[in-house]
């Protein structure tokens, strides 16, 4: 059986708070969609360097809090996640959360993306947003 590895790297001047706590939690969450944990990085950016990477990847031109590229292998959840803290803080802002708030469903909602969840219709927009609450509730 493959270990998880989980990495934060950061981009900007970012560092991520509780990495151990968040590791376990992620992983945890990963064992409860009936996937197992492998290679994670998760990079922390500005909006501009998410930006130039969702140009150049995705052909999209628009600032985004996450971007995330798949590299599952059967139920092994692979994966590079781009957080763009500049979104995260200003999703923030506008929702009334705090920012670790806003930051733990962001990552979550990457690893929902790699265990086979979309939100491209108002449905899956639905069920997304319910396992990123029920997620965020089982943090520590």
């Amino acid at each position: 059986m493959m270990d998880a590895n989980i990495l934060f790297h950061s981009e900007c001047d970012f560092t991520p708070s509780k990495k151990d706590a968040r590791s376990r939690w992620i992983i945890n969450s990963i064992i409860n969609e009936s996937k197992r944990a492998g290679e994670l990085c998760f990079i922390f950016c500005t909006d501009e360097y998410l930006l130039e990477k969702n140009i150049q990847f995705l052909d999209h031109d628009t600032y985004t809090d996450i971007i995330t590229f798949d590299y599952c292998e059967g139920d092994i959840i692979n994966g590079d996640i781009f957080v763009s803290v500049e979104r995260v803080t200003e999703n923030a802002n506008a929702y009334g959360v705090n920012f670790e708030d806003e930051l733990d469903r962001v990552l979550i909602h990457g690893i929902l993306h790699l265990a086979g969840y979309q939100d491209k219709s108002r449905e899956e927009v639905n069920t997304m947003r319910e396992k990123e609450d029920f997620y965020l509730s089982l943090r520590s």
